[in-house]
């Protein structure tokens, strides 16, 4: 089974990407960047993000789409713009049909890591080494495609014990 997964790093100010192709249990990079929101009105800014990522899921056509959920930074003003863009982004996903999974900070540094307490470095360093990068990518975007990662192997082994669970019969599982 192939699959394009599109990992968003929410932000009001910049909003990472990046798009992994998933073959199995094989992952390949497919692009990543950062959606630099330059307005200054709120309002605007959030406009920037839903285009970004709607522009982005119309030029590769992922079949998924994996977004960090929202901390509670120090700043609870902070959070609430955070919690806006991503719900922007989200709704960009819907509208095309995406699935939308959502997974904790924690929880992408231990599925990418395999410590949950790893740092922004560490993060950026594996997801270079999986994906067969040359180099580090920006930190925005290798969180992007940290949350992809963290999404295909979550999905996967998801899968997998359910299979392992139940037998498939004629397209059904069976227990």
């Amino acid at each position: 089974m192939t699959r394009i997964i599109l990992g968003i790093d929410p932000g009001s100010r910049i909003t990472g990407y990046g798009l992994i192709r998933q073959e199995g249990v094989r992952f390949g990079y497919l692009g990543s960047g950062c959606i630099r929101i330059t307005a200054e009105p709120l309002p605007e800014r959030l406009k920037q993000v839903f285009d970004g990522v709607s522009e982005i899921i119309r030029q590769f056509q992922p079949d998924e789409l994996a977004i960090e959920q929202v901390f509670m930074a120090r700043n609870a003003d902070s959070a609430l713009k955070l919690g806006q863009a991503r719900g922007v982004a989200i709704v960009a996903g819907v509208n095309a049909g995406l699935a939308i999974s959502e997974y904790s900070a924690r929880q992408v540094k231990q599925a990418v890591v395999g410590t949950g307490a790893a740092d922004k470095t560490q993060v950026a360093h594996m997801v270079a080494h999986m994906l067969k990068l040359p180099g580090t990518p920006q930190a925005d975007a290798a969180d992007a495609l940290a949350i992809a990662l963290c999404h295909g192997h979550t999905s996967t082994s998801l899968t997998k014990m359910a299979l392992d669970k139940h037998k498939l019969v004629r397209g059904r599982l069976r227990k």
